[in-house]
């Protein structure tokens, strides 16, 4: 995972109080797994989770926002004790604006990662919009980051831990660990 931190990022990074993510693609490695009965299988990452719960321990808030619909996801939502959950919306951008409205969130303090074209507009209009290094080549071209580990293999854990290297506070967490 990336150690150092691009100053030109930290004016995007300061002041981030919510972080919101998309589920295929990016806490999952985007392939949809069904079981003969039709259920619907999604293997997450425990990185992803960590980094999720370094984000609440320091006071930023988290939101999924996913175009599908999963039990799956409900529970690894209350797992993690992730604050916001939008599911079976493919206007990520609508949802995102209906989030602001419900919690008095805005775009200046608010950061995105997604993969694909249904994320873009949101990537877009937040004030830190990032992507997975698997992810659409146009997305990417739009995002202010990427991460360099793959969707489903810690890029999400990448996501969380450059807003909190971004803010000076993860090596504080890291220190917890010592």
């Amino acid at each position: 995972m990336q150690t150092e931190l691009n100053e030109a990022l930290r004016p995007l990074l300061n002041g981030i109080e919510l972080a919101v993510f998309d589920v295929d693609g990016v806490l999952t490695d985007g392939k949809l797994n069904f079981l003969a009965d039709g259920t619907e299988v999604k293997n997450f990452n425990t990185l992803d989770g960590l980094g999720i719960k370094m984000l609440a321990q320091c006071g930023i808030k988290t939101a999924i926002i996913t175009g599908r619909t999963s039990p799956q996801v409900e529970r690894r939502v209350q797992s993690l004790g992730i604050d916001y959950l939008y599911q079976g919306r493919e206007d990520k951008l609508t949802a995102l604006k209906e989030l602001w409205q419900d919690t008095g969130f805005t775009a200046d303090n608010t950061a995105y990662i997604g993969d694909d074209l249904p994320d873009l507009a949101a990537i877009r209009a937040v004030k830190f919009g990032a992507t997975v290094n698997s992810g659409h080549p146009f997305v990417a071209e739009h995002a202010d980051w990427i991460t360099e580990r793959t969707a489903g293999n810690g890029a999400g854990r990448e996501f969380c831990e450059m807003i909190l290297r971004g803010q000076d506070k993860l090596q504080a967490l890291y220190n917890e660990y010592l």
